[in-house]
C-alpha cells in the first residue's frame, strides 16, 4: 500500500510523492542499534573537556556520533562519564564559546590604560611648566588689534577674517 506525503526540499510544492510504509518493509518500530546499548568506553570520555579542543573533526564527529546514538537509551542508563561529556559537547566551552581573556585580563587592561594616562598627564604638563612665555601674537591685545585691522581693511567673510578671535 503507498502512502501519499506531502513533498518537501527539491521537488515543488503541491506534488506528492508516494512512500511506502515502515511496517510493509518487516521493520521493527524503533529501531535500536546495537552499540546503542553499550556504554562507551571511559578512557574515550576521559577528561574530554580537555583533550577535545586538541582533537581531530574527525575524532569529534566519531565521539559526538557515539554519544548521540548512545543518548537515544533513557537517560537513567547512560553512565556519568557519557552524561558529563554529552553536556560539555552541547554546552561546553570550545569553539565560538571559549573564554577569550584570561581571569584578571580586564584589570590588567584598566591598569594600564590608568598609567598611560596618567604618563600622558605628567608629559603635558612638564611640557607646559618647562615652556617658555606664549608668544606675543596670542595676547589678548594682539588679536584684538587684528581684528580691528581687518574690519578696516574690509576683509571677505567666505576666505576668511570675518570671524572674531577674541570675543572680549
Amino acid at each position: 500500500m503507498m502512502m501519499p506525503i506531502q513533498a518537501r526540499g527539491m521537488l515543488h510544492a503541491g506534488k506528492t510523492l508516494a512512500l511506502r510504509p515502515i511496517g510493509s518493509i518487516g521493520v521493527r518500530w524503533p529501531l535500536k542499534a546495537s552499540y546503542a546499548t553499550h556504554t562507551i568506553s571511559t578512557p574515550t570520555l576521559a577528561d574530554i573537556e580537555k583533550r577535545w579542543p586538541a582533537m581531530t573533526t574527525s575524532e569529534q564527529a566519531d565521539i559526538a556520533k557515539q554519544l548521540e546514538e548512545r543518548q537515544k537509551v533513557p537517560w537513567k542508563e547512560l553512565s556519568v562519564a557519557e552524561k558529563r561529556a554529552a553536556y560539555y559537547i552541547a554546552f561546553g566551552e570550545y569553539g565560538p564559546r571559549a573564554v577569550l581573556h584570561p581571569p584578571g585580563f580586564h584589570r590588567e587592561v584598566f591598569t594600564w590604560v590608568a598609567v598611560l594616562i596618567g604618563v600622558s598627564y605628567v608629559l603635558f604638563e612638564g611640557t607646559r611648566y618647562f615652556a617658555g612665555p606664549a608668544p606675543r601674537t596670542m595676547t589678548k591685545e594682539w588679536q584684538e588689534a587684528t581684528n580691528e585691522r581687518m574690519k578696516e581693511q574690509k576683509v571677505e567673510p567666505i576666505s576668511g577674517g570675518s570671524w572674531v578671535q577674541s570675543k572680549k
